[in-house]
């Protein structure tokens, strides 16, 4: 079951990506869809798991967009790492604790990203930091806006299963 949802979230971000390019060409430069499954899959807490669902969603991401292939595979790989083990050590429970990781994933991502670029390209063009800010702001927004709307869709699914319950109960 979990597989299905991670399924249908990296489905539902690479729609949103095209939609989002297609309506507005700078799309990709405010936000990226890809690094918040990621990010939230590894609030999970289990390394091996983020750290494979940020490859593939990375390598996925480097697949669909235009930059050398391998770049965001890479960075993603390590984001999920990161987020896995900020979850086993910390509690993340609040809505602006996701906020506050998401960003940082999303600043840290750009920070490796750019890196990786000086290393293997020949003349990289850095980002603005002004669309690095942009991107870390929106990326933890949306990021936060999933996990609150994930949270009441939980509450709300756990309530219909305890009113089947107790209706079986009665009987």
């Amino acid at each position: 079951m979990q597989s299905l949802k991670l399924l249908a979230a990296v489905a539902l971000a690479a729609l949103v990506h095209f939609a989002g390019v297609r309506l507005w060409p700078d799309f990709a430069r405010a936000t990226d869809v890809f690094l918040v499954v990621v990010a939230l899959h590894g609030l999970g807490g289990s390394s091996l798991s983020a750290l494979l669902v940020g490859m593939l969603v990375g390598l996925l991401q480097d697949t669909l967009t235009s930059v050398p292939f391998g770049l965001f595979g890479f960075a993603d790989t390590i984001i999920g790492y990161v987020t896995a083990r900020l979850a086993q050590r910390l509690v993340i429970q609040r809505p602006t604790g996701v906020l506050a990781l998401v960003s940082f994933a999303s600043a840290l991502q750009q920070a490796i990203v750019l890196g990786l670029a000086f290393v293997l390209l020949p003349s990289p063009e850095p980002p603005s930091p002004i669309w690095t800010a942009v991107r870390a702001a929106s990326c933890g927004l949306l990021g936060m806006a999933v996990y609150v709307a994930g949270g009441s869709w939980r509450r709300s699914a756990e309530a219909r299963r305890r009113g089947r319950m107790s209706k079986l109960r009665l009987d």
